[in-house]
């Protein structure tokens, strides 16, 4: 691993759970981190829900564009998050893979989002913790 980590975050749609986990990574690591989304069937836009959650939590994303997932984009990662896009993923050796179980946000309302919201930002920071050892996070 390089000194500076990069941490792909997976959805199929790359427009809900994706993108709030890249906003935590973003926000949390800084500039000790690169942080990538994709998704493996990406919507043209991201869930106004899920940056209206992140929003109440000082985190803008709704400048983000989904992207399609490339071999290329996993083969550069250090970690590779899962979030439900299932065999779509590339596996290469070497890698760390996780498969976080998260609810889709998808046609959900904000009430239904922010605990799913919370749940991603306490799986961020454990990773954050976890890849930098030395620089804990909020």
């Amino acid at each position: 691993m390089s000194d500076k980590p990069t941490i792909l975050f997976v959805c199929v749609h790359n427009a809900g759970r994706s993108q709030m986990a890249a906003g935590y990574a973003q926000a949390l690591g800084g500039d000790r981190v690169e942080v990538l989304s994709a998704g493996s069937e990406p919507k043209d836009q991201i869930n106004p829900i899920a940056i209206q959650a992140m929003a109440e939590d000082g985190i803008d994303i709704a400048g983000n564009q989904p992207k399609i997932l490339t071999t290329d984009a996993v083969r550069d990662s250090d970690a590779v998050i899962t979030m439900g896009c299932g065999d779509a993923c590339p596996i290469f050796p070497g890698k760390r893979y996780e498969d976080w179980e998260l609810t889709d946000p998808a046609g959900r309302g904000i009430e239904d989002v922010r605990p799913i919201r919370d749940d991603i930002k306490h799986r961020v920071q454990t990773l954050l913790n976890e890849l930098l050892p030395t620089n804990a996070t909020a």
